[in-house]
């Protein structure tokens, strides 16, 4: 008897492989998915903190007389742009030293508008508004992502 032995893969192999090959994709595009998102939103609790941080070191430095500012003033930063520009310390004999909070104003990475700026990328409260309705006023109390949706965490950005 002549035998032929031929090799390769028949089409129930390549289709079984093609399945599971397919199978295993699908479950890691909603895990890559997630893990991006992940990364975004450790993004943003660092610049809210980044930001957070600046607005209490500046309220410290007018607690501490080193930066000027009357009687009917909070002590927080008339904007973000002052903790990036830089305010003159008061206790500099020659002053000339300035007191900078922040060296750039971090972006909302889960805010989509690219035309809008870094500062304008985040809702700001004043000192005088309350926390359930956050109003911009006269200064910089406390910072929020104005982007729409849900951590995964379950609470919504703009409460962070």
């Amino acid at each position: 008897m002549n035998r032929r032995h031929h090799s390769g893969f028949t089409l129930i192999e390549l289709v079984v492989t093609v399945a599971i090959v397919g199978l295993l994709a699908s479950m890691a595009l909603p895990m890559a998915e997630i893990a991006a998102k992940r990364n975004k939103e450790q993004e943003l609790r660092t610049s809210l903190r980044q930001i957070r941080n600046a607005l209490d070191s500046y309220k410290l430095a007018v607690d501490e007389g080193k930066i000027k500012t009357s009687v009917l003033q909070s002590g927080y930063p008339p904007s973000l742009k002052v903790l990036v520009e830089g305010v003159p310390d008061e206790t500099d004999p020659d002053k000339k030293k300035k007191l900078y909070f922040l060296r750039r104003i971090p972006r909302d990475q889960m805010f989509n508008d690219s035309s809008k700026s870094d500062e304008e990328s985040w809702g700001k409260r004043s000192y005088e508004s309350s926390a359930d309705s956050p109003e911009e006023g006269d200064d910089v109390f406390d910072v929020y992502s104005m982007a729409p949706g849900v951590g995964l965490n379950g609470i919504s950005y703009k409460n962070w």
